[in-house]
């Protein structure tokens, strides 16, 4: 049974009730964090934390609890899953508000999910992608508004494809839910513009350090043409091959070996986390 923290209790997750004046539902005024914890450990608690932190000072909200006691609230949770390994996800949104539209106090909630992982034969043959002319409003905010990959999910479907690519006047930032990344001889290049800075785009920068030149810059999309590899980056996801954009093959149309590589750098990390 998973359960869930919601402004000072910890219930079962499936008894949490939100009222309907919350900015949230009103407005869609709310971000949400998620990460997984390895075992039983949450990964890269302090990078997770600072970026919770920062999506909430820039939608101006007030968080109610410091990093210890939201700590101390995760590692509850998840002794009480008593399942092994689990994902947390945290949402807060703007709060009840009389006049729909003022923050008075936001509504934090705190939960335990199971684990989705990504099927096996997509690290095997990789997914492809679907380019979306778009940026994401104020990306560099978890927010909780996913309405356009919601939108075009049908689109995605019928093109056979896992998910969307985000470029904007030939400029490339993210996938709808993770981070981009092209391999390109010993180069390692993943935006740096109009994106939410992953957890996991961030550890494997670190990993790639010894072995890679890493570039985190502005990335064309005329660059993919020449691009050995590419992959994106999420906790879900870890590090997933692409092997097609559209209707362009990203270099021999396999799942190239620095994506192994990384993943498997990856998977060591976590093996000892």
């Amino acid at each position: 049974m998973h359960y869930g923290y919601f402004n000072g209790t910890i219930v079962p997750s499936d008894q949490i009730g939100v009222g309907v004046t919350d900015l949230g539902l009103l407005r869609g005024y709310g971000l949400f964090d998620y990460f997984l914890t390895y075992n039983g450990r949450p990964f890269q608690w302090d990078w997770y934390w600072e970026r919770f932190r920062n999506s909430a000072a820039s939608l101006r909200l007030p968080l109610p609890l410091g990093k210890d006691e939201t700590y101390a609230v995760v590692m509850d949770l998840v002794g009480r899953a008593d399942q092994g390994d689990v994902a947390l996800r945290f949402v807060m949104t703007g709060g009840y508000a009389p006049d729909s539209i003022s923050i008075v106090k936001p509504n934090l909630l705190i939960m335990t999910e199971d684990i989705h992982p990504v099927p096996p034969v997509q690290y095997e043959q990789g997914i492809r992608v679907v380019l979306d002319e778009y940026v994401r409003d104020m990306a560099e905010v978890k927010s909780t508004d996913y309405k356009r990959v919601i939108l075009k999910d049908s689109e995605i479907r019928a093109a056979g494809a896992s998910d969307l690519l985000y470029q904007k006047d030939g400029e490339i930032s993210e996938l709808s839910r993770s981070n981009f990344f092209v391999v390109s001889g010993n180069r390692l290049i993943t935006p740096n513009q109009h994106i939410l800075r992953g957890i996991t785009r961030r550890t494997i920068m670190e990993l790639a350090q010894a072995d890679f030149e890493v570039e985190e810059r502005p990335l064309l999309l005329s660059e993919l043409y020449d691009a050995d590899e590419a992959f994106t980056t999420s906790s879900t996801k870890q590090v997933l091959p692409i092997v097609q954009v559209g209707d362009l093959t990203i270099g021999n149309g396999q799942v190239g070996p620095k994506s192994q590589y990384l993943l498997d750098r990856f998977n060591d990390l976590i093996a000892n986390w």
